[in-house]
């Protein structure tokens, strides 16, 4: 573990009191607009995936309905699932020439018109392209400019608002699974999902109140970031020829593209001026010239800032922690997932249905998971806490529930569990944060896209693993041995890829000393 936060190299403290330039406060940064930006990311997690977790719902009339088997029929939810994550690197591109709001009223477009499609659906496969592919599209759309979108308003209150707008996935859960068991009782499981597609299309309104930052907002916070990011080079070694991926390289031939850019439509406008003389028609041409020229810069712009972030030189995976950041989430969110899915039936196992059906295993995680949330954003906040140590924390905590899960054979004893695992998973929250402290505001979008496409993945083929596990042993203890010991393999990487930064860190610090 590490004791301070230079160990890590993050800047978790105040940052606006770094540097010696007095920046004065704006007001949309840590509130103001910034606390709308909560609440519309807080009712996106509500309809995208609080609805999700809900889904099981509409398994059950998918099984009745199309006679198919449980794991074709199980494949629709999971390509939504997993969709929504995967694609998170190609929405980094959207984000990046069309921006945040434009995206995520895309998104909810494309994700109503998922839902609705799919209530016209003959067959299990139908509902792959329709619900697991269109819809599933839709949700990643709005998901991570959701998330990004709280990166940008907070400073000092990040993880606190990254856990209040996440705590929508929980109650999204009893949301979202009440209203379509009530939807599907009243009037059919098609016409619930055309009314789910309606629903849906709030999504456009919670995209409209992303209202993007001024240029001079960002400004004034990617100064505070730099000054902070001073001293976390002392501690997080990259070289100045291998890239710190925070942009910090890129920051030159940016400026020269933007001068290039800028010369362009300069020319452009004295050419519209000298032609006021002239027709109308030329003058709509110019108009239009001008109008494509635009649209061409901003889409060159956006490219060249995904396609750096990706594969140039300042490339995200030359950053050492944040590859093994990518490797922590490749195997975590499975073990997160394969308790809702599994936990149903090893209670059936011990025979312990009827209190689970009193008070249900799978919904003491989604209440404490709420908890959880918030106030490890709190306890992340605080000035004298690193984030990072929180982060470990949580982690080591979940893994020690997933591997002692199968041992307990009460109800009491599996309760405990679940709440901690609820509580635990809590860091999710913290994600985000942890993304933005390692690349900077200004790659957050690309950087979380990958993370979430990590997940995504673990999503994807972590439950119908455990359930292949099951079918070879028939039962579910080696699922959660398995799956705990990968976790606890991402947690590894986790731990020693700082460690060897800050060796490398102090080697490189001697031989300039000795030079």
């Amino acid at each position: 573990m590490y004791a301070s936060r230079e160990d890590i190299g993050y800047d978790f403290g105040d940052d606006s009191k770094v540097g010696s330039k007095p920046i004065k406060p704006n007001p949309n940064i840590d509130g103001g607009w910034a606390w709308m930006i909560v609440l519309s990311s807080f009712l996106v997690h509500i309809l995208i995936m609080g609805s999700q977790m809900a889904l099981g719902v509409l398994n059950m009339e998918w099984l009745e309905e199309f006679n198919q088997s449980r794991g074709l029929t199980a494949w629709v939810s999971s390509l939504s699932m997993g969709i929504t994550l995967i694609v998170g690197p190609f929405i980094g591109l959207f984000i990046s020439m069309c921006g945040c709001r434009t995206t995520a009223i895309i998104g909810g477009i494309l994700n109503a018109l998922g839902w609705i499609l799919s209530a016209y659906a003959s067959n299990v496969h139908y509902l792959f392209l329709t619900f697991g592919v269109t819809a599933g599209i839709g949700s990643g759309m709005v998901y991570l400019p959701a998330v990004v979108m709280v990166g940008q308003y907070f400073q000092k209150r990040r993880a606190l608002a990254q856990g209040l707008s996440t705590t929508g996935t929980g109650f999204g859960a009893f949301l979202m699974t009440a209203l379509l068991k009530y939807l599907c009782t009243e009037f059919g499981w098609r016409n619930a999902m055309f009314i789910q597609g309606a629903v849906s299309l709030n999504l456009c309104v919670c995209g409209a109140l992303m209202r993007p930052l001024s240029p001079k907002d960002l400004r004034e916070k990617h100064v505070v970031r730099n000054d902070s990011e001073e001293n976390r080079s002392k501690a997080l070694s990259h070289s100045t020829e291998t890239v710190k991926s925070n942009g910090v390289l890129g920051e030159e031939p940016e400026k020269k593209e933007e001068a290039a850019n800028e010369e362009v439509l300069g020319s452009v406008q004295h050419i519209e001026i000298g032609g006021k003389s002239g027709s109308g028609r030329s003058m709509y041409g110019l108009r239009l010239f001008k109008t494509v020229s635009q649209l061409t810069l901003t889409v060159r712009k956006g490219f060249g800032l995904w396609y750096s972030s990706y594969f140039g030189a300042a490339s995200l995976f030359t950053n050492r922690v944040f590859v093994a950041f990518i490797i922590w989430a490749l195997f975590a969110y499975s073990s997160f997932v394969i308790p809702f899915i599994h936990l149903p039936e090893i209670v059936k196992q011990y025979n312990l249905s009827r209190q689970d059906n009193v008070f249900p295993l799978t919904s003491i995680i989604a209440i404490v998971h709420i908890f959880g949330k918030v106030i490890l954003g709190i306890i992340s906040d605080l000035p004298c806490i690193s984030t990072w140590n929180v982060f470990l924390m949580a982690n080591f905590t979940l893994v020690t529930c997933i591997l002692t899960l199968p041992l307990m054979q009460t109800y009491i004893g599996l309760a405990v569990v679940c709440a901690l695992i609820g509580f635990s998973s809590g860091y999710f929250s913290l994600m985000p944060v942890v993304t933005e402290d390692l690349v900077g505001t200004k790659h957050l979008a690309n950087a979380y896209g990958i993370i979430i496409c990590a997940n995504g993945i673990s999503a994807l083929f972590g439950p119908p693993f455990a359930g292949w596990i099951y079918d070879i042993t028939q039962k579910y203890d080696f699922s959660f041995y398995i799956a705990g010991l990968l976790y606890m393999v991402g947690i590894i990487f986790l731990l020693i890829q700082p460690c060897i930064q800050k060796k490398q860190s102090r080697e490189k610090s001697t031989e300039e000393a000795q030079v």
